[in-house]
């Protein structure tokens, strides 16, 4: 088996864990993988199947060959090109195996190199408003946003809440509202002199700070449907119509969305007991965590949990959500899926890398 340059970048071993399974998508910057058991070619690994695996519950470490789609359908070495093509567009696949007759991968098809750049792997509409918090002062960020407010923080040639708002945008939607205080006339007279740009943003002013929840509580009248929740500081690679789609599914009444955040300690580590008694040893672990990411999704509903004219932080109105039975979840994305330039390393972080994923010119 010969198999060409790309698609050797996205094959991995069957006992390759699913952090490393994220991680070498992150890398490569796909997110779909071949599984392989030695030269035996045994299926497809997709990062929906690492989320759906982590959202079970999971662990980290399980192996990619006990989560991978080993059935498939795949094409055959004897279809044509035209069938080859409509099994592509069937599954909506970024790559396509072909096997022989004993189920052996003789061929990978790529979808940019089978459909022309206009064409995208999926089709359906987001049609939900998305409230984006840009209210904040920025404070970690200073002095830099003592002439900017946060949200017009540059990434390339664009400012991120831009960025944000092309983000969900290009899925269809067309309606923005946008919590402001802090130079808010910066942030309007930024959107106001965009050219025609297809989308409606509407400005809610807090005359004083009212918290990530409180500020929701301004758009109660505006709001008749599920939304979006966005932080200003940040970016998220990933296709907000599968958020969406889990938060349907799991019948949520909010859906957060978490990174995965991998933390090397370099240091043995202790674990203790009852009197001090040692009880096992970790050389230089390497710890994974599912952090806040700063994106929600939430049911119209819970804007009635929210108290009028108070300041209430979007975590407390989740343990409150909680609290009353309501079901809260959480939606895994990979770590450098998502970026945040809360503060200036990551600012920086940022800037390096956010060219790979998001159009910036």
């Amino acid at each position: 088996m010969s198999l060409s340059e790309k698609a050797q970048r996205i094959s991995v071993a069957h006992d390759l864990t699913l952090v490393q399974a994220m991680r070498r998508m992150d890398e490569i910057d796909r997110k779909l993988l071949l599984v392989f058991h030695g030269e035996r070619f045994l299926g497809l690994l997709s990062i929906g199947d690492i989320q759906r695996a982590i959202i079970r519950n999971q662990p980290l470490d399980t192996k990619v060959s006990e989560v991978m789609r080993a059935n498939m359908r795949m094409a055959k070495d004897t279809d044509d090109d035209d069938a080859v093509q409509q099994l592509m567009l069937d599954f909506r696949t970024e790559c396509m195996p072909v096997l022989n007759a004993d189920g052996d991968l003789v061929e990978v098809l790529f979808w940019e190199d089978e459909f022309p750049v206009t064409l995208t792997r999926d089709e359906r509409k987001l049609d939900l408003p998305v409230v984006i918090m840009a209210g904040g002062l920025g404070s970690r960020l200073k002095p830099l946003t003592n002439i900017i407010p946060k949200p017009l923080v540059p990434i390339g040639e664009k400012p991120i809440i831009q960025l944000i708002v092309e983000g969900f945008h290009k899925l269809g939607v067309k309606e923005f509202h946008l919590t402001v205080n802090y130079k808010h006339e910066m942030i309007r007279y930024f959107f106001d002199h965009l050219p025609d740009h297809g989308y409606a943003v509407n400005y809610v002013l807090e005359e004083k700070p009212m918290g990530t929840a409180g500020s929701l509580q301004l758009l109660k009248d505006v709001l008749k449907g599920r939304f979006f929740v966005s932080n200003c500081d940040i970016l998220i690679d990933q296709d907000y119509r599968t958020i969406h789609d889990y938060h349907v599914e799991n019948k949520n009444d909010i859906t957060l969305v978490g990174s995965l955040k991998h933390y090397h300690i370099p240091y043995g580590t202790l674990e203790t007991g009852a009197g001090g008694e040692l009880l096992g040893m970790r050389e230089k672990p390497d710890l994974t965590f599912i952090i806040n990411s700063g994106l929600y999704l939430l049911e119209r509903a819970v804007l009635d949990q929210i108290p009028e004219g108070q300041h209430m932080d979007i975590t407390t109105l989740i343990e409150k959500v909680r609290g009353n039975g309501g079901r809260v979840g959480v939606f895994p994305v990979s770590e450098r899926s998502w970026f945040d330039i809360g503060e200036w390393s990551e600012y920086q972080t940022t800037l390096k890398e956010a060219g790979r994923r998001f159009d910036l010119s």
